[in-house]
């Protein structure tokens, strides 16, 4: 049995990693909405079908014509992220098992709201494109209210990518945004929004929140599209490693001044993963934005 003062760095044990890695994809709207690919290197080509095969009319003895299938390979690249979370020295005597299934909370909630911000809407983001940046480059935006409803609004911005050619398979929200959802009613008064225990639908299709910090509600309510075309890569190997002597300008103590592990005899436990993101169809993707207040 391993103990941490006898692996100062390595990998994260792999049962514990296994369980992290889910927390992760479970806590992240990104990762449950998007397709997520397994990466056994820093970059991965993944085929796309653009043009699939047709068929066609044939008359007796006629020749059958050969249709061509068009692919394109987006390439992925898995970028580091990582968090350090500040410990007593005590925590070197223990398991390294132990210590990580104590932080795991910890680890998986800094992991993927710094994910969903970074690929809803590119907040401290090291890809180049993000969803909601993405739909507007499209002009693939809505104000909400200006449907009149915001059931209307959701179907207006679920045309624009329709008008794309493309079918909307989910929806990514902030949690402010729950009561509208509840109060929308069709004709017949049924619930357009189904809260339920294993899924919440809109129109049918799943919707998921994302946690604070992990959604810029300044900019939009929900954030909508065809996430068939959001892809992610998630490179194997979760590492860690222990910091005794450095400063972290990140905590700021009682005293105003960064937290310094050596003063306060304490360590701190680095944990960085590798993932990587892109959305490879900008208008498959739309946003409701938020009222804009009028002025007097």
């Amino acid at each position: 049995m391993a103990f941490l003062k006898d692996q100062l760095e390595g990998f994260v044990p792999t049962q514990i990693q296994k369980e992290i890695i889910k927390g992760i994809t479970k806590g992240s709207t990104l990762l449950k909405l998007s397709k997520v690919q397994p990466m056994e290197s820093d970059k991965k080509k993944i085929p796309v079908l653009v043009d699939g095969p047709g068929a066609y009319w044939v008359g007796e003895s006629e020749r059958i014509n050969t249709s061509e299938v068009r692919y394109i390979h987006p390439e992925l690249e898995a970028k580091k992220i990582g968090v350090i979370i500040p410990v007593t020295k005590e925590k070197l005597n223990d398991t390294t098992i132990n210590v990580f299934s104590e932080l795991r909370t910890e680890i998986e909630k800094a992991f993927y709201t710094t994910i969903d911000g970074a690929g809803l809407f590119g907040i401290n983001s090291p890809f180049k494109k993000s969803l909601f940046g993405s739909a507007e480059t499209s002009g693939n935006l809505i104000a909400n209210g200006t449907g009149g409803t915001f059931d209307i609004d959701v179907s207006n911005a679920m045309a624009l990518v329709e008008d794309a050619g493309l079918d909307v398979t989910g929806f990514a929200g902030h949690r402010g945004i729950k009561n509208t959802l509840r109060t929308l009613r069709d004709t017949n008064g049924n619930q357009i929004y189904v809260s339920g225990v294993s899924q919440n639908e809109l129109y049918g299709f799943p919707v998921e929140f994302s946690s604070n910090g992990g959604f810029d509600k300044t900019k939009a309510d929900l954030i909508l599209g065809n996430f068939d075309y959001s892809l992610v890569g998630i490179r194997e190997g979760l590492k860690y490693e222990i910091l005794k002597e450095a400063t972290l300008q990140g905590h700021v103590m009682g005293d105003g001044k960064p937290l310094s592990l050596a003063e306060n005899d304490m360590i701190a436990i680095k944990a960085t993963m590798r993932l990587g993101f892109l959305p490879i169809k900008e208008d498959a993707f739309a946003a409701i934005t938020p009222k804009v207040d009028k002025q007097d």
